[in-house]
């Protein structure tokens, strides 16, 4: 019996592993960062900040003083000093009272919140409707819960909605709408507008909202961001995402699913984000003033290089057209263009279409930089492509 296992015809690898996750590719984000490790390429195509965007050095400090406290499992919903912090934060910056020890949830970020949420909220046969582009996580991980993602298309150049579009992805079915704003990888900053419409129409059809607000204080001068959960009649359809914030109900719900994920955060780590929240708040509210200026900066070099950028608000990307840099007749798509610029001309960007599940509405020319690095790393990616496109 044994001999007959360890030989011979074994099942599938199609029938032996999860049919949702299985089939995915490596996400891009690690495809390009390993590219562009093995070309020695400047990387703006992945997120991660250089040192100055990174954190105060007092948050760091926080971190690693581990002797000074216990670092025995923490809390499950988190430690009480970083949810108390959280509260606080919410009710500072968003106007949304918060009851920290019923109303608020620690997580490993935002992926992590995310996970929990659809597997805490979604049974089979639900219908979650996303705003396409999308960060890559968000269709997988409902399709794990058995939900049926719903995808509303987002249009360029300013990423506008077209509310009958977004009326008609409402059914019976609906039970959860996801909005990320600020917004990645568009920059965008849903207006009161957008806002309102997306309101009223979650409570014409009774629908739950997960708001992924990661980037809140990632705003440019001139535009504010409003957590939908701010507007009338929203305070108890509505999760936060950063950590998780909202009504007790929903966070039970998900908290259940959070304890089989992760259990619980390091207590080292919730120590320094709840020292940052308390203590360091202009680094944060300093973010999108800083960042509009390294947006500029990028953005002026790309337009005379013949790129093409797109309007944003918010956020550190930067999306930009290069079908005016392309030879006439070219069938190039972005998921080559960023491979040969990676190749030839050592810069790394990632391609548009993977923030895309609906394959029928993927642009074919539009790429994402990030710009939380150094005026001189983002010079240096500048003057790479301005030397390899001929435009010195």
């Amino acid at each position: 019996m044994a001999a007959a296992a360890a030989g011979g015809d074994g099942p599938s690898a199609a029938r032996r592993f999860n049919s949702t996750f299985s089939s995915l590719p490596t996400t891009i984000f690690e495809q390009m960062s390993l590219l562009a490790a093995k070309h020695q390429s400047t990387n703006l195509g992945q997120g991660f900040p250089d040192n100055e965007l990174e954190g105060p050095e007092s948050m760091k400090k926080v971190m690693i003083s581990l002797y000074e406290h216990s670092n025995q499992y923490p809390p499950l919903m988190g430690l009480p000093e970083l949810r108390q912090a959280v509260a606080a934060h919410s009710a500072r910056h968003a106007g949304i009272p918060v009851d920290w020890q019923a109303e608020t949830l620690v997580t490993v970020g935002a992926t992590e919140a995310l996970a929990a949420a659809f597997l805490g909220l979604l049974d089979a046969g639900d219908e979650v409707i996303f705003f396409e582009p999308l960060y890559d996580s968000y269709v997988p991980m409902a399709r794990r819960a058995g939900a049926i993602p719903r995808i509303v298309q987002l249009y360029p150049p300013a990423w506008s909605i077209d509310a009958a579009e977004l009326e008609a992805a409402f059914s019976p079915q609906t039970k959860l709408l996801v909005l990320n704003t600020p917004h990645n990888p568009t920059g965008k900053v849903f207006g009161a507008e957008e806002l309102q419409l997306i309101a009223d129409l979650c409570q014409k059809h009774d629908c739950l909202c997960l708001l992924d607000e990661v980037y809140e204080h990632l705003v440019f001068p001139g535009t504010r961001h409003t957590s939908l959960q701010s507007l009338p009649g929203m305070r108890e359809r509505c999760l936060r995402v950063g950590w998780l914030s909202g009504p007790h109900d929903l966070l039970a719900a998900v908290t259940k699913a959070h304890q089989f994920l992760i259990f619980t955060v390091p207590s080292a780590l919730q120590r320094a984000v709840a020292y940052g929240l308390e203590q360091e708040e202009a680094f944060c509210c300093g973010l999108g003033a800083a960042l509009s200026k390294k947006r500029q900066l990028l953005e002026g070099q790309l337009a005379e290089i013949g790129f093409a950028v797109l309007p944003a608000q918010g956020t550190y990307f930067l999306v930009a057209d290069f079908a005016g840099l392309l030879p006439a007749g070219s069938s190039e798509d972005d998921v080559q263009f960023c491979h040969r610029l990676t190749v030839e001309a050592g810069v790394t960007l990632i391609p548009v279409s993977a923030f895309y599940a609906d394959r029928a509405a993927t642009p074919r020319t539009l790429v994402r930089f990030v710009f939380c690095k150094t005026d001189e790393k983002l010079n240096t990616a500048c003057g790479k492509l301005r030397t390899y496109f001929g435009r010195q």
